[in-house]
């Protein structure tokens, strides 16, 4: 049976071919319908066919179409078509990172003397040294076996490749965020903005501290603890660099941050183990695979601080067998208090005066449900902050998500004061309605909050933004901690002064609608039979160029691009977006930057939609599920490209219907075959329709601020009904 596994040939699908020959997937679809020798399926599903990768290589290299394998691409093939699957592959590849950046020596010597069945079989013995040295006593990363990497040779050399040519960490970042970006439904991941603002608020201090996340998932609240306490650390040397010489720093320790991990999915717990070790060699890692709140994996444990993002709305979380379980020192919770169940761990297992901060649902600030524990944690000043994220800051997304941050008491616990922070509204300064919340905001508005109420014990109020609560006067029959209901309003749109400068602003641009509203005069007999052409024949010709977004990477310590999203691009708003961090031993990824002239697309339920970038927008990053198409001035005018890719037949018939949206083949996309004088012509027509649309999104906004306004204004008082 083992040799049998061995021989399976790691396999690829069209997808994968696609990204090895830098092509759509409609290409490999027209290759396998084109030429005979294409390589035939070795597995997968009649719809989804799996290849050979190595015939693959081999096809597209005597077609000319691929010169070499990128080593990244090479890896990850090989890791997914892996025959024990692409989390156990990426587990034996991590375990060989670890090696080559804890031991290179060791493994240059073991890799250039052994030939592939001595490697696999003296490997074993290696790894599981490595991980205990790095993991610990009982590490979740198991299955390191000589059977299991037997059929794993070409893995595990290809694997050490990609560590000397982009480092292990970088390599291992790429893998990791490969699969789970492959994987969006089988893992909740913390975003880096709460998970860093998280960290921020636990104020970890020092390097020698302890942090536990019991529902570590991906390891991205550890990771943002441990980035941290080193940003506090350099502050620190740098300040003691600063003392004259003679001065010592007694009583500072030199032992490193402890980073300690729980969570439920063995795989994953070992996919985090892996990420952390190499990630943040400076650390102590312990994670551990296991339900945490039925089966805690660090009893004793008294941590510094706690940060969990733990999950929400469990029924079957261990409500019948642990009613007697003495971390519910705050009340036992209820079946549909998994929530609070989460809270009371953390507290039990942090050391007095240490602090949490947890990821919470919305609805645990008010259920009645809760209301008894919510109430014991207030009159013990455990719970001490409360604060309002804006929707979209991190999965629910379309929920506005809540930071509870609470501190264990000790002998002498502070006044029981909460403080109420709504960082989500827009008296913040952050946008609302569609647009993405501005996370610098979001982040300076909490955090100055929170230190300025440590600091002082309470807190000046701001109308719409914070407060400080006495916690009697919130101890009625509810319990209602929710930020928003404890805040007075900020003053409507700024009083009848800017309600007045808002109507003469609509006025002004209900003018200019007016002036621009087109005339459909000078009507034709009937429809014009032009010659056709699509937008791949002239990609092929050279007429334009076509680019798919949403690559690209943010330079590390430089400065990055704002993103032009879809949403931006059917709302017709400036760019929002921005672009994810690069790893930081790795390079960073180019983005698409945008030129004036282009023509941007979205491809993804936009519907007939289609925007010329001028001078304010050049510069930004071509984002997900838009496509660009950057016309030859001297062949095509982009207002007469972009003016035709709107019209609604012309998108119903490059349009695919799927279950839950409307993907557009801009290649299928027509226009006609007009010369340049009299594409200008429709091009100039089509400028002032645009110009025309943009008055009225306008005219649209100002009218709903002066209506809100007024409402506002009535109804606080600020504007009279005369």
């Amino acid at each position: 049976m083992p040799a049998r596994t061995q021989d399976r040939p790691t396999e690829v699908t069209a997808a994968g071919i696609a990204r090895l020959a830098g092509v759509g997937r409609a290409a490999v679809s027209n290759w396998r319908r084109r030429h005979a020798d294409f390589p035939k399926p070795v597995g997968g599903t009649e719809t989804s066919p799996a290849f050979a990768l190595r015939d693959i290589e081999q096809w597209l290299r005597d077609q000319g179409k691929l010169a070499e394998v990128p080593l990244r691409e090479r890896v990850w093939q090989q890791l997914v078509g892996h025959p024990a699957g692409a989390a156990a592959a990426l587990r034996q590849a991590g375990a060989v990172l670890l090696l080559a950046h804890d031991r290179p020596a060791a493994w240059q010597q073991l890799r250039a003397a052994a030939d592939d069945a001595e490697l696999t079989g003296v490997l074993p013995a290696v790894l599981d040294a490595v991980l205990a040295a790095r993991l610990g006593p009982g590490h979740p990363v198991r299955g390191l076996t000589r059977e299991a990497l037997a059929p794993s040779a070409a893995l595990v050399r290809a694997t050490g490749d990609l560590a000397a040519a982009d480092g292990a960490a970088a390599a291992y970042d790429f893998l990791l965020g490969r699969h789970l970006d492959a994987n969006p439904r089988q893992y909740t991941l913390t975003p880096p903005g709460p998970a860093a603002l998280m960290a921020e608020l636990a104020a970890v201090a020092g390097p020698s501290g302890t942090v536990l996340d019991p529902a570590c998932g991906a390891g991205a609240l550890l990771a943002a603890a441990r980035e941290r306490t080193a940003e506090e650390s350099d502050g620190g040397e740098r300040d003691a660099g600063e003392r004259d010489a003679g001065e010592s720093d007694a009583g500072e320790s030199d032992a490193p941050v402890t980073l300690y991990g729980q969570e439920a999915d063995a795989d994953l717990a070992a996919l985090t183990a892996l990420r952390l070790a190499l990630g943040v060699p400076d650390a102590q890692v312990r994670v551990r695979a296991a339900d945490t709140l039925r089966a805690d994996a660090f009893p004793d444990l008294a941590a510094d601080a706690v940060l969990v993002h733990p999950p929400f709305n469990e029924r079957n979380w261990g409500h019948d067998e642990l009613a007697y379980d003495p971390r519910w020192e705050y009340g036992f919770p209820a079946r549909t208090e998994s929530e609070l169940a989460w809270v009371q761990h953390a507290l039990a297992r942090l050391r007095e005066g240490g602090t949490a901060v947890l990821l919470m649902p919305p609805a645990a600030a008010s259920r009645r449900s809760g209301r008894r524990i919510r109430a014991d944690l207030l009159r013990r000043g455990a719970l001490r902050a409360v604060i309002a994220l804006p929707a979209g800051a991190a999965p629910p997304n379309g929920v506005p998500l809540h930071l509870w941050v609470l501190r264990k008491p000790g002998t002498t616990p502070p006044a029981p004061q909460l403080l109420v922070v709504d960082a989500a509204g827009p008296a913040t300064g952050a946008p609302a309605g569609r647009d993405k919340p501005d996370w610098q905001t979001v982040r300076t508005t909490a955090v100055e909050a929170w230190r300025t109420f440590d600091r002082d014990g309470g807190i000046e109020e701001q109308p719409g933004v914070r407060r400080s609560l006495a916690a009697i006067d919130l101890l009625d029959d509810d319990v209602d901690l929710a930020p928003a209901r404890h805040l007075p309003p900020p003053a409507a749109a700024g009083g009848p002064a800017e309600l007045a400068r808002i109507r003469e602003r609509l006025t002004t641009t209900l003018a200019r609608t007016t002036a621009l509203t087109p005339r459909p005069d000078g009507g034709a007999a009937g429809p014009a039979r032009w010659p056709l052409t699509t937008v791949g024949e002239l990609a092929r010709s050279g007429a334009l160029v076509l680019r798919a977004g949403g690559a690209g990477t943010a330079p590390a310590g430089g400065a990055a691009p704002a993103v032009l999203t879809d949403h931006d691009v059917i709302g017709g708003d400036a760019p929002s977006g921005t672009l994810p961090e690069a790893p930081a031993s790795g390079p960073a990824e180019e983005p698409v930057l945008l030129q004036a002239g282009d023509v941007v697309v979205p491809v993804l339920g936009g519907g007939a939609v289609a925007r010329v970038t001028d001078d304010s927008t050049a510069g930004a990053a071509l984002g997900r599920n838009l496509t660009l198409l950057r016309p030859d001035p001297a062949a095509l005018d982009p207002w007469f490209l972009a003016g035709f890719l709107r019209g609604t037949a012309n998108n119903r018939q490059a349009s695919s219907y799927a279950s839950t949206a409307t993907r557009l083949d801009v290649r299928r996309l027509q226009l006609p075959r007009l010369p340049l004088a009299d594409q200008r012509r429709y091009g100039q027509r089509f400028r002032d329709l645009a110009a025309f649309e943009g008055a009225l999104r306008l005219t649209a906004r100002l009218g709903e601020q002066l209506v809100q306004g007024l409402h506002d204004g009535l109804t606080d008082g600020s504007v009279t009904p005369d």
